[in-house]
């Protein structure tokens, strides 16, 4: 039995909202303002999820999707809106959840880039892509949101002969660590049976998408203990003239547009003798933080991107802590600020959980005149920006960064100042 809804506002993950009878309706690939026919597919106590049988009253913001997969990938969910209103809607989601957390905020700034062929980073399953809300593969030859190097590898390599399992694929015209233009790829593959047998077993396949021979790379060697570094999966970008090292299986920013136009914000504005770069990963902000400062302090639970990360600072003035955040607070804060002076200023990129409660209680007390707070989780953002507004910081400024176009996907940046 179908129902009319109007769809009220977008909220996080790019689901909007209605009411049907006292409850929240959960609704797929509407626009707010929307008067809509619906069919309730999941009913909960508190809220229904539903699924759009026709459009009654269209948004003048909807469009026609540009891919073909679009609803079936279990990637973009906003292609069905223009791109501008796009980014107003992800602003709005963002800013709802700092004032949900009693935070002031300032206008929101949107820094963005293209809205296609910008993502250099997947993850393909049996050599396709999951399906929305389910185990399905997708297949597909093209992804109209890939750069033109992933889909170089997706149109030269056939379906039925990619790997099975899970391979991570990086490709990107900022690669520098290989030299041909239309070969800028590297692929890691870690098969369902290769995990169940070595955890962090690590590969790559031995040609490019076009059967050219890979040049072997010098071995990388890990500094900390247990680390499981392979220079197969190793890849180098370069970034407003600097190179990065990171390994293809570990984390990197798939929008390296964007990254380039948010690095100036993360760590421009501030100097001084001592910058902490708290969970750094491969130390992306950390090298452009030493043009700034006398000394870098990073601290990086996974130790392999710690190894990156020391490649990456070779020849400037820093230490490194392949540490929990709560353990380097507990264990080692004091003695680093001992030796080496309070900090002038603190770059903070947790993972999507948010800062540690040990690390955030720690920041309150610093008295770190300056924070700038990197999130790809606004929950936990603007929870931890209301701990710090409490201890005394203000927030000054804050970016959405859109990494993720036709998503509902969300990452900021809060600067505080004390």
């Amino acid at each position: 039995m179908s129902e009319i809804i109007t769809a009220e506002k977008m909220v996080a993950g790019g689901d909007c909202i209605g009411t049907l009878n006292g409850k929240k309706v959960f609704i797929p690939f509407a626009i707010p303002g929307e008067k809509l026919e619906v069919e309730i597919t999941n009913e909960q106590r508190d809220y229904c999820n539903c699924s759009i049988v026709k459009v009654l009253e269209s948004s003048p913001h909807r469009v026609m999707p540009f891919c073909p997969l679009f609803e079936k990938c279990g990637g973009c969910n906003m292609q069905h809106i223009d791109a501008g209103y796009q980014r107003e809607l992800r602003k709005n989601i963002l800013l709802d959840a700092f004032v949900h957390e009693d935070v002031d905020v300032p206008e929101i700034e949107i820094i963005h880039g293209d809205d296609k062929g910008y993502r250099s980073r997947f993850q393909f399953h049996n050599g396709g892509l999951m399906g929305k809300r389910s185990n399905d593969i997708i297949s597909l030859t093209n992804c109209p949101c890939a750069t033109s190097e992933i889909n170089h590898y997706l149109e030269e390599v056939p379906f039925e002969q990619r790997p099975e399992g899970r391979i991570h694929v990086f490709g990107s015209d900022k690669i520098s660590n290989i030299p041909d233009e239309f070969d800028k790829l590297v692929i890691a593959e870690n098969t369902e049976s290769e995990r169940h047998e070595k955890k962090f077993t690590r590969h790559q396949q031995k040609t490019t998408a076009s059967g050219r021979k890979l040049k072997k790379q010098k071995q990388i060697k890990a500094r900390y203990e247990g680390t499981t570094i392979s220079a197969a999966t190793a890849c180098q970008v370069e970034l407003l003239g600097k190179k990065l090292n990171f390994d293809v299986q570990g984390f990197f920013q798939s929008n390296l547009e964007v990254l380039e136009k948010s690095i100036p914000l993360v760590t421009g504005g501030i100097e001084g003798k001592n910058v902490l770069d708290m969970y750094s990963g491969c130390g992306t902000f950390s090298v452009f933080l030493a043009d700034h400062f006398e000394k870098v302090t990073m601290v990086e639970h996974n130790k392999s991107a710690i190894v990156f990360a020391e490649q990456n600072m070779a020849g400037k003035r820093h230490e490194s802590f392949g540490l929990s955040g709560e353990v380097w607070t507990k264990y080692h804060a004091e003695n680093t600020i001992k030796a080496g002076g309070t900090f002038d200023a603190v770059v903070i990129d947790p993972p999507r959980s948010g800062m540690e409660k040990e690390v955030c209680q720690w920041l309150q007390k610093s008295g770190i005149p300056h924070i700038r707070s990197v999130s790809c989780d606004i929950a936990t953002h603007a929870r931890d920006a209301k701990f710090l507004t409490r201890a005394g910081y203000r927030l000054e400024k804050l970016y959405l960064l859109d990494f993720y176009p036709q998503t509902g996907h969300i990452e900021s940046l809060a600067i505080f100042e004390k």
